[in-house]
């Protein structure tokens, strides 16, 4: 036994000695933790980073160099309904 304990002293000071002797299982165990955290917060990655957010703050920033003009709503109001006037109809005898 103290020969087992004077060989796991004398392998912490080798640098790979821990590395080396953690088996493929420990390893998979690892990817499968990383992976389960991955998918716990993945709403709030998506909310954070997600595409449907770039959208939103690429809006915000077009948006925020739009100023609201209210002197022309009379003459655009107007402007419609001559557009309107001036629109081809067709009379219900003419369909016939």
């Amino acid at each position: 036994m103290a020969r087992h304990i004077g060989e796991l002293g004398a392998r912490a000071h080798h640098p790979f000695a821990t590395i080396a002797s953690v088996s493929w299982l420990y390893i998979a165990l690892l990817a499968l933790a990383v992976a389960v955290v991955v998918g716990a917060e993945w709403p709030r990655l998506e909310e954070r980073f997600g595409a449907e957010t770039r959208r939103r703050r690429e809006r915000a920033r077009r948006k925020a160099g739009l100023r609201i003009v209210r002197d022309d709503s009379d003459d655009f109001a107007a402007s419609v309904e001559r557009d309107l006037a001036n629109l081809p109809t067709i009379d219900e005898t003419e369909r016939r």
